[in-house]
């Protein structure tokens, strides 16, 4: 039986999930295309996005309500005489009505978030040096001799992580490296790329153990654009142990090229074991063929050697102080060239877009009763 006292749940649970499908779909699609053919197109502030995910929790609110409302209203009451005590609901009003917040609260989150779309592109000059920091992500850079919380890997992402901090206008690339290297981050002058990346790096990602540093400083240099003139260097953060190449060969042929590498040491020379994971559970310490623990210690003398071949600077890290004010120290005293690059120097403002759309949706919300009315009885019957 239709009942129009009270709301009719099942058409309201259909419609929503219509409408939840369709509110992810299109703007998801609409998203996806501008950063597809629109490079100019960005958000101004991305974190305000994350409140987009409280939209889903206020349609259960809203169900709730209706629930809790259909019950009170038939606690009072029997549908017998609803007729005489309550007057006539429109489920479909009332729908219209939380779709209208809903739309007005997305605006409003967008708004916050602010799209943008570049209207000026032009070339300009900036001074900085290229940098390709080589990050070691053997099984060995899971010791805890620096801290007894943090790993070196760890302690290695803080120290790149300040280092970005520090950085202007010079372009860095991120090469990760264990038996064998690859490029992680080609070069460039996007920080905001390079914290992302290099929040995923772990040990996971190289499945071929070892230090092949001379294979990441070969990696590293086919970064670098030969046919610019600028200057280069290669910064390895490695504890050195279980060296398989000739990394010397590979600093000398840096040296060559007029790109410059430093090393950064991590771990003690007294050393400490590995530890096996299960997921995030420690379980275990790794273990040689005849059940000695292994032990891993850094071998300064290998890293020492890199950065002398290379006409760099050796640095070793420690759990307070990981080298980085003297390697920026050696950055700063080396000279910086100047390279052209492109870059949007005025962004315009869709806020105001949003804020006005949020702004008739209230209204319209506001304006809007739940009673029935004849023409709505007409169009849907509810």
């Amino acid at each position: 039986m239709n009942n129009q006292h009270t709301y009719n749940l099942k058409i309201i649970i259909v419609l929503l999930i219509i409408s939840e499908l369709i509110f992810w779909v299109v703007p998801l699609s609409i998203y996806y295309y501008l950063k597809e053919h629109e490079p100019s197109f960005r958000f101004e502030q991305n974190i305000f996005l994350y409140a987009l995910f409280a939209i889903p929790v206020c349609t259960l609110i809203y169900l709730s309500y209706i629930l809790w409302k259909n019950k009170s209203i038939l606690k009072y009451a029997r549908l017998e005489v609803l007729p005489a005590v309550s007057s006539k609901i429109s489920s479909l009003k009332s729908l219209l009505k939380y779709l209208l917040f809903r739309i007005a609260l997305f605006s409003v989150i967008v708004a916050l978030a602010n799209p943008q779309f570049g209207r000026g592109k032009k070339e300009i000059k900036v001074s900085g040096l290229d940098l390709v920091i080589a990050l070691d992500i053997s099984n060995s850079m899971l010791a805890l001799d620096m801290s007894p919380q943090w790993n070196r890997l760890k302690l290695a992402k803080l120290a790149i992580e300040k280092l970005l901090q520090n950085l202007h206008g010079d372009r860095i690339g991120l090469v990760v490296f264990a038996g064998d290297a690859y490029t992680q981050l080609p070069i460039t002058t996007d920080y905001a790329a390079a914290r992302l990346f290099l929040s995923g790096i772990t040990t996971d990602m190289m499945s071929s153990q070892g230090t092949a540093i001379g294979k990441a400083i070969e990696t590293a240099m086919q970064s670098f654009n030969e046919n610019e003139d600028t200057k280069k260097a290669i910064i390895i953060i490695s504890d050195g142990e279980n060296h398989e190449d000739d990394a010397i060969t590979a600093a000398n042929a840096a040296k060559e090229k007029n790109i410059i590498i430093h090393t950064i040491g991590m771990g003690s020379v007294k050393g400490a074991p590995i530890p096996i994971f299960d997921g995030d559970k420690k379980i275990g310490v790794k273990k040689d063929a005849n059940g000695n623990t292994v032990i891993t210690r850094l071998n300064e003398n290998m890293l020492r050697d890199i950065a002398q071949a290379g006409s760099g600077k050796y640095i070793k890290a420690n759990g307070n102080d990981l080298g980085l004010e003297t390697l920026l120290n050696e950055l700063k005293n080396m000279e910086k060239n100047t390279y052209n690059t492109e870059m949007y120097t005025d962004y315009q403002d869709t806020f105001s877009l949003f804020i006005s759309l949020a702004l008739i949706c209230l209204i319209i919300h506001l304006l809007i009763s739940e009673q029935t009315s004849q023409w709505f009885e007409k169009l849907a019957g509810i």
